[in-house]
């Protein structure tokens, strides 16, 4: 199944269904602000640090790149396979829609534990939502195999640039049936004409809109 749905475009849908619709149908048209562009490389950074306390981890999107049509086969490859493993990018798939996880560690019993790593002293409604989507995601497209969600956290900063971890699993678990009609409804706006949005307090919040200039174009 090809994928429709990534977590960030998810993420879109939640602020805009026309950001959403811009970012699937245009995104070279996406404007970031140098501030914003500065968050998105401390976060890469702080991402990466993390990662580094596993030297044994494998990241998967420097054996694929940008064939994401082969994470998920790949990513069940290695999770099958026997003893314990660390993969960095590791790729799910359900419903239509292909998440890639920061840290997935899974023990010789089976059991993963999954990491979503973000560079902020607090867990953030979005942060949330972002885990529960993968939960959605990984819980089903493991249902079968034998492996178990031991763990589903988001670990972020101390303050100090040390890192701290929220299991968010039960609460994700509870989303399922929101999360499930979200993408549901995402996939009819994909399918069908540019949807109309007014201009509101969507454009900035929670993130600051990168299509903001084409809704402004457009409704003069």
């Amino acid at each position: 199944m090809a994928h429709i749905l990534s977590k960030s475009k998810y993420i879109r849908g939640l602020q805009c269904v026309r950001a959403l619709y811009f970012d699937v149908y245009c995104p070279k048209a996406a404007r970031y602000s140098a501030e914003t562009l500065a968050k998105f490389r401390g976060g890469r950074d702080f991402e990466r640090r993390y990662k580094g306390l596993f030297a044994d981890g494998i990241d998967i999107s420097r054996q694929l790149g940008s064939r994401m049509e082969r994470y998920p086969s790949l990513t069940m490859q290695l999770l099958l396979s026997d003893g314990d493993v660390t993969l960095f990018e590791a790729g799910f798939l359900h419903d239509g829609v292909l998440i890639l996880a920061d840290v997935v560690r899974k023990s010789a019993d089976g059991s993963l534990i999954i990491n979503e790593v973000k560079n902020s002293t607090a867990v953030s409604d979005t942060f949330r939502r972002d885990v529960a989507l993968q939960h959605y995601v990984v819980s089903h497209a493991i249902a079968d195999s034998g492996l178990m969600l031991n763990e589903f956290s988001v670990v972020y900063n101390d303050g100090n640039d040390g890192f701290l971890t929220l299991d968010l699993m039960d609460e994700s678990r509870a989303e399922h049936p929101t999360i499930a009609a979200n993408i549901e409804r995402f996939k009819d706006v994909l399918q069908d004409f540019e949807p109309q949005v007014e201009p509101g307090d969507q454009c900035t919040s929670p993130y600051e809109c990168p299509y903001r200039h084409l809704c402004q174009r457009k409704n003069r």
